[in-house]
């Protein structure tokens, strides 16, 4: 299976750099099996039957990207102090209270030297790690939470980054309606979708609804560079499924409703949860599963998902999902008919057939 297999050519313009507004708006091409239908967001009810459950992530993306800046005095017999602007995206917090983080640029910091974000605000470098940073900051807990979000900005994924910088606007945009806990540096990008209106059109026409929480990393962003795909080692993510919603889970698959996950980060999540037994059950901790062509899914039905970057894990689990064949037809589809893509474009429904 090679990489290039995933690949297909998409014309920048339909980056989208903006989320359609209202969410609802935005379009929706619905896959089922061979056939593939125009319709909106809104339109989602329409091919969602009562006793069917979606799966949403409830993680909350936090304002993990940092500009500061690092300070040096002179030397003595020198002139003038030297500063430097540093950039800093949080990726995941460690068991001894640091950060690990992308620092740019990290040459230009040295161990133990502070980077000043604001006020109240600010970090020393305690080591370089495989290119990154470990940062410990001089606030923790609330304390750290609140300067947090005085200081940071949403950590925009890098091809709108590049396009733009975040704004006001983005703290809305690049979060979930019903995000709660903290812990993400990207967002589930396809429930981004989702207004309380739509919720509550379709918990109305007896659609049930479970979360879960996988805290979604930078990583979701790294490119494939093994050509033989199999061979790629998936980063790794925090999750949880809790009790709760294991029992709801299997409770409507027992009752023969469908379990749709809306993204592949609540996919991923789930079918981590059933690898051992085959059965969905209550799971904590990281997860680094693959999905690719030929994975057996013990409890996805459906998956309502964005459009995904060309050779990327998303676009092997996208068509793991529904077939290569498929997936490849779907996707030129979306391209021919102008779909937006990525992290704030339009969406997709995907059911496989029943014999897939």
């Amino acid at each position: 299976m090679k990489l290039s297999d995933f690949d297909f050519d998409l014309p920048e313009a339909l980056i989208a750099t903006r989320p359609a507004r209202p969410r609802r708006a935005a379009r929706l091409l619905v896959a089922e099996g061979d056939r593939i239908t125009d319709a909106t967001v809104a339109d989602l009810g329409r091919w969602l039957r009562p006793g069917d459950r979606l799966v949403l992530n409830d993680t909350r993306v936090i304002p993990a990207r940092l500009t500061g800046h690092r300070h040096r005095e002179g030397a003595q017999g020198a002139q003038g102090a030297t500063s430097a602007r540093i950039e800093v995206t949080l990726l995941e917090p460690q068991a001894d209270g640091t950060w690990s983080a992308l620092v740019k640029p990290l040459k230009k910091v040295s161990q133990t030297e502070e980077i000043v974000f604001s006020d109240a605000l600010s970090a020393v470098l305690e080591a370089k790690e495989d290119g990154q940073g470990r940062l410990r900051f001089n606030l923790s807990g609330d304390d750290f939470d609140a300067a947090l979000d005085a200081a940071g900005a949403m950590p925009l994924p890098p091809y709108i980054a590049a396009r733009r910088p975040a704004d006001a606007r983005d703290r809305e945009d690049y979060q979930t309606v019903w995000a709660r806990v903290a812990g993400a540096v990207a967002a589930p990008t396809a429930s981004l979708h989702f207004d309380t209106d739509l919720l509550r059109d379709l918990t109305d026409m007896g659609v049930t609804i479970s979360h879960v929480t996988l805290h979604v990393g930078a990583g979701t962003f790294l490119p494939v560079k093994v050509e033989d795909v199999t061979t790629h080692r998936m980063h790794a993510e925090w999750g949880e499924v809790s009790t709760a919603a294991a029992a709801e889970i299997a409770a409507t698959r027992r009752a023969g409703g469908r379990i749709i996950p809306v993204g592949t980060t609540a996919l991923r999540l789930i079918e981590t949860a059933a690898r051992d037994t085959g059965e969905i059950a209550a799971w904590t901790g990281d997860t680094d599963i693959f999905i690719y062509p030929g994975f057996d899914f013990r409890v996805a039905d459906a998956l309502m998902t964005n459009f995904h970057l060309p050779r990327s894990t998303l676009m092997m689990l996208v068509a793991g999902f529904i077939g290569q064949g498929r997936i490849a037809r779907i996707y030129a589809h979306a391209v021919a008919a102008r779909y937006r893509f990525f992290s704030y474009g339009d969406a997709s429904l995907l059911i496989p057939p029943a014999d897939k």
